[in-house]
C-alpha cells in the first residue's frame, strides 16, 4: 500500500507493506538527485508515522531510493534563511522532536544504510533501534555539521555517543570524518554490515527478530556517565590545538551540549542562536556552496580517462602518479631510469600502506603504478601529464617530443606552477592542445587543482582536462594562464611580506603565531620552509614583481644550503618532519594585517585582470589551494566584512 498525505498525497516518501507486516519506508526526494531532510521531507515523515501510529507494522524499514545514498543530511539551502532566533530553535527542535518519537515507537525500526549516510541522515538512522550497513565503498557515515559551523541537533549528541562511547562519537562529531560501513560494524553503530545482494533480506531478519541491541562496554558507559567531565576536558584541549573557540565556536559548544545538556540542544537556546546565526556558520555554509560549485565544472564532458601518463618522478610527478592509481586508474610513470623512479613508488607504498588496509587492495593500487623509464605507455594515455622540474627550455622539449607519440586526442597537460602556458607551447605542431593541470604539495592532502587554459586553448581539452580532474576526486578551478595562476601569485606577496618582517627583527614563530591566531593553518614563514627556500627563490622573480629584491633572511639560508623542510632546515630546523620551534614573542598590534593585506590585494587584481572568473572563485581557491581561513568565507568576502 501507499500512505496518502495531504495535499493529494507524499511527494518523498514511499510507503509500502510486504506480506510479513513489515513496512518499507522509502526515500526518493523529489526534482533531486540527493536525499536530504527539507522541512517537506520531515513534515511527510511525521505524516507517516501518524499512519502507522493508526496500524502499528510488524516493523518498519528505512531505504533510500537514490542511488546517490541514503541521506546527505538536512537542506543546507534552509540554512541560509535562519535570519532570527525564533527560526534557528524552531529548525532544531522539529529534528529534535521528530527523531524522539521515532525513537520511541512501539515496533522494531531499521535504517538500511547503502552509500552516504551523514549529518540528519544519521540522526534519523540513530533514532531507529538498529542500522545495518552495506558494505561497499561509497558507504560512509559521519556527523559532519561541525565544518558548517552548526551541531548536531537532532539528537545526534545524545545518541551517537550512547552507541559508540564518548570519544570515538567526539571524534567523529569534532572533526566531521566519516566512516564505512566495516568501521561501523566494528565501533558499534552498525548492528550488521552485508553486501548489496542480501541487503533487503538481512534488514528484515534482523527487523523480525526483534532482539535487544548489544549494550556499549561497561567503561563507555561510565564515560558516558560519571566520567563526562573527564572526557569533556580532554576533548576540549584537543579541540584547542586545532582550532580557537572565537573562530571556530561549533566544536566547543558540542562537548558543552553533550556534557552539561545530555546532548539537547534545545536546553541551550541562547547557544544554539549564537552558533547558528553567528559569521563562523555563515562563512563555513557559504564555502560548502563554493565547494559544489567547484564539484559542478567537469560535468558538461562525458570524458573519462582509463590511462593516465605521467613524466617525471619527483615529488609532485611521483604523487600525482600514486593519486591516480589510489583512484583506479592505470598509471605509467616515466623518468630517466629506474633509480629514477624507484623512490616514488616507495613512497605511494609508505603512504598507501597507513591508509588502505586491505592488503589485496593496496597491491592492486601498486599494480596500477608501473614504472616506465622508456615511456612506452604515453601512446595508450588518455591523459598526459609533464610535471619535471620548471624549465622553459626543457619542459618544450619534452612536450615537442610527448605531441609526437600519444593519441591526437589526448588531454596533453603540464603541471608547471609558474611558467606561462603560452611559452611552453610554442615548440607544439598544435599548440591550442596544451593546457595546466596544476596540483598543490603535498598531493594526497590539497584538494584543489588549478586547470590552466592560455588564450585560445582547445576548449574541449579544457573540458576534458576538467572531468579528469574531478574523476580523480580533486577540485578543478578554471584560471587563465598567467606567472602563479591564482594559489601561488597571492601567496607569492604574503610570503614576501613575511619575509621583509623577519628583515626588519622579528622572530619567525612570531610572525608565524600572528597568522596563526587570524586563523591560517600554517605560518607563513613555515610555508616557506614547506614550499622549499630555493622554490620560493625561484618563485619569488617572477611573483613578486619587476626590481623586488629577494629578502636577505631568504637569501642567507639558501646561500647556506637550508633549503625547508626537505632538507631538515630552513627558517626552523625539522625534528621527526616537525619544526622546532621557540616560543613566540608578544605579536606586534596590527601585523596580522600588515601580512594578509599583500594576498587581500593581489587577490582583488587576479578577478578584476580575469585570471580567476569572479570573486566567488577566486574565494574557493585561496581556500583550498592555500587553507585560507575558512571561517572567514575567503579572503574577498573577508575584504568586504572589513570594510562593510
Amino acid at each position: 500500500m501507499n500512505i496518502n498525505g495531504n495535499n493529494g498525497g507524499q511527494q518523498h516518501w514511499q510507503l509500502e507493506v510486504d506480506a510479513q507486516g513489515l513496512a518499507w519506508a522509502t526515500l526518493n526526494k523529489a526534482g533531486e538527485s540527493t536525499n536530504s531532510l527539507s522541512s517537506s521531507v520531515m513534515d511527510e515523515l511525521s505524516q507517516l508515522l501518524d499512519q502507522l501510529d493508526r496500524s502499528p507494522p510488524k516493523g518498519l524499514i528505512f531505504r533510500s531510493g537514490k542511488a546517490a545514498g541514503f541521506i546527505a543530511g538536512a537542506d543546507i539551502q534552509e540554512f541560509t534563511r535562519l535570519d532570527t532566533p525564533e527560526k534557528g530553535i524552531e529548525l532544531v527542535s522539529r529534528g529534535w522532536q521528530l527523531f524522539n518519537r521515532l525513537a520511541g515507537v512501539s515496533y522494531p525500526t531499521l535504517a538500511l544504510v547503502r552509500g552516504h549516510c551523514l549529518g540528519g541522515g544519521l540522526e534519523l538512522a540513530l533514532a531507529c533501534r538498529y542500522l545495518l550497513a552495506v558494505d561497499e565503498p561509497s558507504t560512509r557515515m559521519g556527523l559532519p555539521e561541525v565544518m558548517l559551523g552548526i551541531v548536531p541537533g537532532w539528537g545526534g549528541m545524545l545518541r551517537l555517543p550512547e552507541r559508540i562511547g564518548p570519544q570515538a562519537a567526539l571524534d567523529m562529531m569534532l572533526t566531521g570524518k566519516t566512516i564505512d560501513a566495516s568501521k561501523a560494524r566494528r565501533l558499534g553503530l552498525a548492528d550488521d554490515c552485508v553486501p548489496q545482494r542480501v541487503m533487503d533480506s538481512a534488514a528484515a531478519l534482523l527487523v523480525l527478530a526483534n532482539q535487544p541491541r548489544r549494550r556499549p562496554p561497561l567503561l563507555q558507559r561510565l564515560l558516558n556517565g560519571p566520567l563526562k567531565a573527564l572526557v569533556a576536558s580532554g576533548a576540549r584541549k584537543q579541540v584547542a590545538r586545532r582550532a580557537r573557540r572565537e573562530h571556530y565556536p561549533a566544536p566547543y559548544a558540542i562537548i558543552d551540549i553533550w556534557a552539561r545538556h545530555q546532548g539537547n540542544a534545545l536546553a541551550a537556546p541562547e547557544l544554539i542562536d549564537s552558533i547558528v546565526r553567528s559569521p563562523t556558520a555563515r562563512n563555513l555554509v557559504r564555502v560548502f556552496f563554493l565547494q559544489e560549485r567547484l564539484k559542478s565544472f567537469g560535468k558538461a564532458s562525458t570524458f573519462e580517462a582509463k590511462r593516465v601518463h605521467v613524466v617525471g618522478a619527483g615529488v609532485m610527478g611521483g604523487d600525482i602518479a600514486a593519486w591516480c592509481a589510489l583512484r583506479g586508474l592505470t598509471v605509467t610513470l616515466q623518468d630517466q631510469g629506474m633509480e629514477r623512479i624507484a623512490p616514488a613508488l616507495q613512497r605511494a607504498y609508505a603512504a598507501w600502506r597507513r591508509r588502505v588496509r586491505d592488503d589485496r587492495e593496496l597491491r592492486n593500487i601498486m599494480d596500477r603504478l608501473i614504472p616506465d623509464p622508456e615511456g612506452h605507455g604515453a601512446c595508450q594515455a588518455d591523459v598526459v601529464i609533464e610535471a619535471i622540474f620548471e624549465d622553459t627550455v626543457a619542459k618544450q622539449a619534452l612536450l615537442q617530443e610527448l605531441e609526437a607519440r600519444i593519441r591526437p586526442d589526448a588531454v596533453l597537460a603540464t603541471n608547471t606552477s609558474s611558467l606561462r602556458i603560452e611559452d611552453l607551447r610554442t615548440v607544439l605542431a598544435r599548440p591550442e592542445r596544451l593546457i595546466g593541470i596544476h596540483f598543490f604539495n603535498p598531493v594526497a592532502k590539497m584538494p584543489l587543482v588549478e586547470v590552466v587554459a592560455a588564450e585560445g586553448a582547445d576548449r574541449e581539452m579544457l573540458q576534458r582536462g576538467t572531468a579528469f580532474v574531478r574523476q580523480i576526486d580533486r577540485l578543478p578551478l578554471p584560471v587563465k594562464s598567467a606567472p602563479g595562476f591564482l594559489v601561488n601569485a597571492v601567496l607569492g606577496p604574503y610570503m614576501l611580506e613575511a619575509m621583509r618582517a623577519v628583515d626588519e627583527g622579528l622572530e619567525p614563530e612570531t610572525v608565524d603565531e600572528a597568522m596563526l591566531a587570524f586563523g591560517m593553518p600554517m605560518g607563513p614563514i613555515e610555508l616557506v620552509d614547506m614550499v622549499g627556500l630555493d622554490v620560493a627563490m625561484a618563485a619569488g622573480k617572477s611573483l613578486a614583481g619587476a626590481g623586488a629584491e629577494s629578502p636577505k633572511c631568504l637569501l642567507e639560508r639558501f646561500n647556506a644550503g637550508h633549503l625547508g623542510k626537505k632538507a631538515g632546515r630552513g627558517f626552523y630546523e625539522y625534528r621527526s618532519g616537525r619544526p622546532a620551534k621557540d616560543a613566540a614573542g608578544s605579536v606586534p598590534a596590527g601585523l596580522a594585517a600588515r601580512l594578509v593585506k599583500p594576498l587581500l590585494d593581489r587577490t582583488q587584481q587576479l578577478v578584476t585582470d580575469g585570471i580567476v572568473a569572479d570573486a566567488d572563485l577566486a574565494d574557493a581557491g585561496v581556500i583550498f589551494g592555500t587553507g585560507f581561513a575558512p571561517f572567514t568565507g575567503g579572503p574577498l568576502n573577508f575584504l568586504r566584512s572589513q570594510h562593510g
